[in-house]
């Protein structure tokens, strides 16, 4: 049997979103002689599981149901007694409960990362929510705030700790999510005509992403610019379960042959290379994997101006930032890089160069192997066992 500690990562689920790909690029960058993983979902994973490029990692589903779910506690009880790791990782408001359920089953260390907030409560205001926070900081270790919006929020609002709560920046593979070569032709992923101009967004297909709202904007951006309503194109790229009321709301517009929706892929750092610009409509964030994504492939980016992304975006830098849940004002900032598209490839340009420069995914990964090495070494009990845990 190994020494290196087990990590347990307890996410809702793992399918095809940002949260997810962080998780399991983690698990697969992580040297191997430090750490060995398992992803428990509280309710399902798909075939986003077959993104985990190490062999010894275990994916569990609990199946958990609508509903307070006592029996899943026990379920997990039973599960992390069985697995016996060292490290519960859970990740947003969904899991955090679960923090309680790994201390009665002994686990030493107890991690626990905000990445945002969902879209019943995007400000984090829910009293309930919070007070549920506090109840649950004698058993989590340690916060992860994935941007400064959230970090303050935990302390101030939240009320946790200011000992408690550690601030993480995301970070994104720029070897990977690259700009295309000077004079090279996109990839042909989506059959769109050469010339035109792709407006793209990649993300979960969900209410606090607002799509919605993107394809109202679209419309009013196709009134605004007629002349080129041709040669403009929207690629929403996702699943998820608003994904039938998109269609319907284009197939209401009639405007099916502008607007297209590829589903999930698989194949995202050649995806943002399609596009001409991304787009993230959403009514609130932490610091979303895909902008990291896309600013790394060199894609100005437009974007709503909530959570961390007024920290990532600097506007009228690398790109334009709008208030949520405003169609026109969404339409008005994408008009503007369509009618000029040296300035969206000059943004694009100083995008790739802020990634580069602060936001690699070694960064990222250093924070978290030297969390994860504090927080063993200051367990008593595992001091003689683990010091530090990444040289057991």
């Amino acid at each position: 049997m190994s020494h290196r500690p087990l990590i347990v990562h307890l996410t809702y689920i793992l399918d095809f979103g940002g949260l997810e790909t962080l998780i399991v690029e983690t698990i697969n960058r992580m040297p191997v002689d430090q750490y060995r993983h398992a992803i428990v979902c509280l309710t399902k994973f798909t075939d986003f599981r077959e993104r985990i490029t190490r062999p010894d990692v275990e994916v569990i589903a609990l199946d958990k149901q609508p509903g307070l779910g006592l029996d899943t506690h026990v379920k997990l009880w039973k599960l992390l007694r069985r697995m016996k790791p060292t490290i519960l990782h859970t990740y947003n408001l969904a899991t955090a409960e679960y923090a309680f359920t790994a201390a009665m089953a002994g686990v030493p260390v107890r991690v626990h990362a905000e990445h945002g907030r969902d879209a019943g409560d995007p400000e984090g205001k829910n009293p309930k929510h919070r007070l549920l926070r506090r109840l649950l900081s004698p058993f989590i270790d340690s916060y992860v705030a994935v941007s400064n919006d959230l970090e303050l929020w935990l302390k101030r609002d939240v009320g946790i700790a200011d000992k408690k709560v550690l601030f993480i920046d995301n970070g994104v593979d720029t070897s990977r999510f690259v700009p295309l070569a000077p004079g090279t032709l996109p990839p042909s992923l989506f059959a769109i005509p050469p010339g035109c101009f792709v407006i793209g967004t990649v993300g979960r297909i969900q209410d606090v992403k607002n799509h919605a709202g993107l394809i109202e904007a679209f419309i009013q951006l196709r009134e605004l610019l007629p002349q080129r309503r041709d040669s403009m194109k929207l690629v929403i790229v996702g699943a998820g379960p608003l994904l039938p009321a998109l269609e319907r709301q284009i197939a209401a517009a009639d405007i099916g042959d502008a607007v297209l929706l590829p589903g999930g892929r698989d194949d995202i750092a050649a995806v943002m290379q399609t596009f001409s610009l991304f787009v993230m409509s959403s009514i609130a964030e932490g610091m979303p994997v895909t902008l990291l994504e896309a600013m790394s492939s060199g894609l100005p980016v437009v974007s709503t101006r909530v959570g961390g992304i007024p920290d990532l975006v600097i506007d009228n830098e690398t790109g334009a930032l709008v208030p949520a849940g405003d169609p026109q004002a969404l339409a008005a900032a994408l008009a503007a890089y369509v009618r000029a598209p040296s300035l969206a490839r000059r943004h694009g340009a100083t995008a790739r160069a802020r990634i580069v420069q602060k936001y690699s995914i070694d960064a990222m990964l250093a924070s978290y192997v030297a969390l994860y090495d504090r927080l063993c070494k200051s367990k008593t009990k595992f001091k003689e066992k683990i010091t530090p845990c990444a040289e057991s």
